[in-house]
């Protein structure tokens, strides 16, 4: 692992000169690399806070490439041990900004899971990419799926553990979204603990959960270590998701706007190159599985990042919907439908007492706005709606209009 540190990071020169060379400096760029006066960034240097998992990569590389420098900006990034403390640091000022759980934002705006603060997504960084895994002991009992997870616990009732890695965070709502597809009450049928993801694959290795819900490498690194199998991935829950976002405070966002729209845009242009070439995401892998960052193998992240699956089992097959960073903007745009969603499923399990006024809210958190100005600076195309639907596993389409309606209609619910 150190000689790939000193050969990941000794590339850094070389990586910066062909990305910059390769992208060019557009008018637009130097417009805002040589800005003056209000649009110039108001901080020149920023702590980026991420928590090491493979979707942090658009922020490492931004740094790592150098492509930060030409919107003005320097990113540090600031590998943290747990979303409680990325929570805490942002809260209190220590990090500018967090690659970071879309929900996790959500419940501090409203005061759920952390003390109340006005948050802000500037935004999405990832689509897809997370998994559900489940232990060999349940596996080798038939339970390789939803399906036989459900028939398992019927049959050898006892107390079932999961692990999600925030309580208002994505992965507990995927795990909680699968569980009630399945026919499974994640509320009423199990117990559920806050396990950070890092240390999901040792905590399973020891026994002191069934299964879990995280990001990548974790659940190929339980297959790699022969202790898990995945049930599910996330993008077979929701196709193209929303995964971590680019969040801070919203006083932050107020009194350094410019600043937020540098830094967007730098890490909008870094998703762009990962998901340019085959190279490029090799190139990802060998910097962020350093320990600096990941601190994981290589084959731990680089065949699920091209989309290679496979379950632990002997079941291989290639996914298209794989973990993507940009596609061709699809994966940024922080749709409001997007920050609503997560809303309804805390409605659903009880970590909201009453409905909120979702879209109100939505609109309060979503930095439409300034992402505009920094994909136009970052030639990223912007979608003509800030809605968006989707269907998910359970056949339940979603597309914001009546988030109170859909909240409600879950039969399996809190």
């Amino acid at each position: 692992m150190t000689d790939l540190l000193k050969t990941s990071l000794s590339r850094r020169a070389v990586l910066q000169t062909a990305t910059i060379g390769a992208i060019g400096i557009t008018p637009a760029l130097r417009a805002v690399v040589y800005a003056a006066g209000s649009d110039a960034p108001e901080k020149t240097e920023v702590k980026i806070g991420f928590i090491p998992l493979t979707d942090c990569a658009s922020v490492v590389m931004a740094s790592v490439l150098g492509i930060d420098k030409k919107y003005g900006v320097k990113i540090i990034p600031s590998k943290e041990s747990s979303w409680a403390g990325v929570r805490d640091k942002l809260v209190m000022g220590e990090l500018d900004f967090a690659h970071v759980l879309y929900g996790l934002i959500y419940g501090v705006h409203l005061g759920v899971g952390g003390a109340k603060k006005d948050m802000a997504v500037l935004m999405t960084l990832s689509n897809n990419g997370q998994a559900i895994t489940l232990s060999r002991k349940l596996a080798d009992k038939g339970a390789v799926d939803g399906a036989g997870l459900a028939k398992l616990m019927r049959a050898e009732p006892r107390d079932y553990t999961f692990a999600q890695t925030f309580p208002t965070g994505t992965h507990a709502m995927w795990l909680y979204y699968w569980m009630a597809a399945n026919g499974i009450n994640p509320m009423q049928d199990a117990k559920v603990i806050t396990v950070p993801p890092p240390q999901m694959v040792a905590n399973m290795r020891v026994g002191n959960m069934d299964g879990f819900s995280v990001g990548e490498p974790w659940n190929h690194r339980a297959i790699i270590d022969g202790i898990g199998v995945t049930a599910a991935t996330s993008q077979e829950i929701w196709k193209d998701h929303p995964e971590k976002v680019l969040g801070a405070t919203g006083d932050f966002v107020k009194k350094y706007p410019n600043t937020a729209r540098a830094v967007t845009a730098a890490i909008l242009e870094a998703g762009q190159w990962i998901d340019a070439s085959l190279q490029n995401k090799t190139k990802m892998t060998e910097v962020i599985a350093a320990k600096s960052y990941v601190n994981t193998s290589v084959d731990a992240i680089n065949q699920r990042i091209l989309g290679r699956y496979q379950n632990g089992m002997g079941k291989t097959w290639d996914d298209p919907n794989y973990m993507k960073f940009y596609n061709d903007g699809a994966v940024n745009f922080p749709y409001l439908s997007d920050g609503m969603w997560f809303l309804t499923q805390h409605k659903r399990w009880g970590l909201l007492k009453d409905h909120p006024d979702y879209l109100a809210v939505a609109k309060q958190i979503n930095q439409i706005d300034l992402y505009k100005q920094a994909a136009t600076a970052s030639k990223t195309p912007i979608p003509k709606d800030v809605m968006r639907t989707s269907k998910l596993i359970d056949g339940v389409v979603w597309d914001g209009k009546d988030p109170k309606k859909y909240a409600d209609g879950f039969k399996i619910k809190a």
